[in-house]
């Protein structure tokens, strides 16, 4: 388990390294509870050196977190250039294989096993795919068909072709067929992901239709269109991957009572498909959009994940009581991995070797990322965290005030008169502390704005060099261990691993001594006074 620590530890601070750590430990949160669950570890074990591995990753790269963004850009307002892309990096390298260390050698006297170590479920059932199947009788009025090149489906729409009135038959899903997209027919967009299933729904040659219906109305379908009938395929396979399916009870003061799903609109309103109904022991599976709902009936309701969540709010009217689970679903754009790395490694090149400033290359990659079709501008968009940028550009002029006003100096004239006699370093000491100790109440970002003035000030009356003094208010935002709720990473952990206030204190304090020795010893070795 310990191995398991240390190498977790170690990819999230990789990650952290190029990314955000709220965001790599939003990541990594999942894939360690999974980890811990299948090795039967406490997640407790695993939870706390994820967190401090995230934040002490922030240290190895300009662009890990915000407050090197900001020291870079005060240092260079003071004319004396901007740090360099990887030139905080040989001080994190050693923090972060001081704080590996540091967890490695007190794993098992310090974290706690407070989480269990296997998944405890609660509030409804779990049932794979096939376990739904079976109790819904679905395997036998399943059929997956393929629409082979030259049927006279090829451009209809479900609105056009009225199956569920028509023919008894309702489409389930709509993916592409494998075989397609290596010939080169069809893109990768819809392998093993379903359309979004609505009146104006397309099918193209290439597709797979996942139908429900009687066996002979299935085969009059084929008949008439020219279709290729498909095995169902193994569990992971039996429906596309993006889709959940999940039972409903409904409650006895629920809206839904005395209605049924066409009076409702329940696909138009829920943008969810119901696949069957049980009333009692009877289960209903035709004619379903005319069955009058009763109280106690159960529901097997389709739909994507954002419409399952929030059909699932809608608790006064129903509950869920089980839910399929199904492999994780592919990433959306996963055949073009290769070129979002070659775009990475081309961004961090560039932010390297080149004196492009930093946004211009980041911006110039997202370009790229969107015009490869890694995103669309869109999810470009949705991704900026705008309550960061909005606190950002407020905090500027906050400290430009601050600065302007004659409060940095104030600070600054207060330091140099206390420890001023005593040398560079307790100066950068007590900078490096009082960085530590706002992030401790504030955002990582706004101690850094606040403070960076402060340290060239400090710099400055002293005669020495402000890029020490910025390099320690950038590491000592970065280093907050001993609040739980000093750091958005910490507190993301705090409840899966059933942490309380102690435990950060009991292992951060030490580490957070360490790191702070640490620091004021390389920090002038590579930035000298």
């Amino acid at each position: 388990p310990w191995r398991m620590t240390v190498a977790v530890m170690l990819a999230t601070a990789l990650l952290s390294a190029f990314m955000s750590s709220t965001g790599t430990v939003a990541i990594m949160l999942p894939i360690v509870m999974r980890l811990a669950y299948t090795f039967g570890v406490s997640p407790s074990r695993l939870l706390i050196p994820v967190a401090y591995s995230a934040m002490v990753g922030g240290t190895l790269t300009l662009i890990a977190t915000p407050p090197n963004l900001v020291a870079s850009q005060a240092l260079d307002d003071a004319g004396f250039g901007q740090l360099g892309f990887f030139e905080l990096s040989p001080i994190g390298l050693a923090l972060l294989a001081l704080t590996v260390l540091y967890v490695a050698t007190v794993w098992r006297r310090l974290l706690p096993e407070r989480a269990p170590s296997a998944v405890e479920r609660s509030g409804h059932e779990q049932l794979s795919m096939r376990e739904i199947a079976e109790r819904y009788e679905l395997e036998r009025s399943l059929h997956r068909l393929l629409v082979p090149a030259g049927s006279p489906l090829g451009g209809a729409t479900l609105a056009e072709l009225r199956w569920p009135e028509t023919r008894r038959v309702q489409v389930v899903a709509i993916d592409t067929d494998s075989a397609a997209v290596t010939r080169g027919e069809r893109p990768r967009r819809h392998l093993s992901s379903s359309k979004r299933i609505g009146p104006f729904t397309g099918i193209d040659t290439g597709d797979r239709l996942l139908v429900r219906g009687a066996d002979e109305a299935v085969d009059e379908l084929v008949s008439a269109y020219g279709l290729v009938r498909l095995e169902l395929g193994a569990d992971g396979d039996l429906v596309p991957r993006n889709l959940r399916f999940v039972e409903l009870l409904v409650t006895p003061r629920s809206r839904w009572i005395g209605r049924s799903l066409s009076e409702m609109r329940f696909r138009e309103r829920y943008r969810s498909v119901v696949v069957a109904m049980k009333r009692g022991a009877t289960l209903l599976t035709d004619s379903l959009q005319d069955q009058t709902i009763h109280f106690g009936d159960v529901l097997l309701v389709r739909g994507r994940s954002a419409a399952i969540e929030e059909l699932l709010r809608e608790r006064h009217d129903a509950v869920v009581i089980s839910e399929a689970t199904s492999p994780a679903a592919p990433a959306p754009a996963a055949g073009r991995a290769w070129l979002a790395v070659v775009i990475l490694v081309a961004m961090l090149t560039a932010m390297s070797l080149t004196s492009l400033p930093l946004y211009v290359v980041v911006l110039l990659a997202v370009l790229a990322f969107v015009a490869a079709g890694c995103l669309s501008a869109e999810e470009a968009y949705r991704s900026v965290q705008w309550p960061t940028v909005v606190l950002i550009a407020g905090m500027l002029p906050l400290a430009a005030a601050f600065e302007a006003a004659g409060g940095a100096t104030l600070l600054a004239d207060s330091l140099i008169g206390w420890l001023g006699e005593h040398g560079a370093v307790p100066l950068l000491a007590s900078v490096y502390l009082a960085a530590v100790v706002a992030t401790t109440f504030l955002s990582n970002t706004t101690s850094a704005v606040l403070l960076a003035p402060i340290a060239v000030q400090v710099a400055s009356l002293a005669g020495l060099s402000p890029a020490p003094f910025l390099v320690a208010v950038a590491l000592g935002a970065s280093s907050s261990f001993v609040s739980p709720v000093s750091s958005p990473v910490s507190v993301l952990v705090l409840a899966p691993g059933q942490y309380r206030f102690g435990d950060f204190v009991r292992i951060g304090a030490p580490l957070q001594l360490l790191l702070a020795v640490a620091t004021l010893v390389l920090v002038p070795l590579f930035f000298p006074f």
